[in-house]
């Protein structure tokens, strides 16, 4: 990631994340296995929704931070 990140770039990011969580929530509906994981599935779509609000209002420095967040999570999903 560049040092400098636009807010809409890493709402970008924060978009894909979203939808990563989303798939794996409609999956373990589906699957009716582990309540659990459904529960921290959730609690981590909320937090994509808190990070993309605090953009709004985010400094440079705190847009890097959740840049870098997000292309980790990125990069872990990738990874699997």
């Amino acid at each position: 990631m560049p040092e400098h990140v636009t807010p809409e770039a890493v709402e970008q990011l924060i978009e894909e994340v979203t939808a990563r969580y989303a798939e794996q929530i409609i999956a373990e509906r589906r699957a009716h296995t582990d309540p659990e994981r459904l529960q921290d599935l959730k609690n981590k779509l909320e937090t994509c929704a808190a990070d993309r609000q605090a953009l709004q209002d985010a400094d440079h420095d705190e847009v890097a931070e959740i840049a870098a967040r997000y292309t980790a999570r990125l990069k872990e999903f990738k990874d699997q």
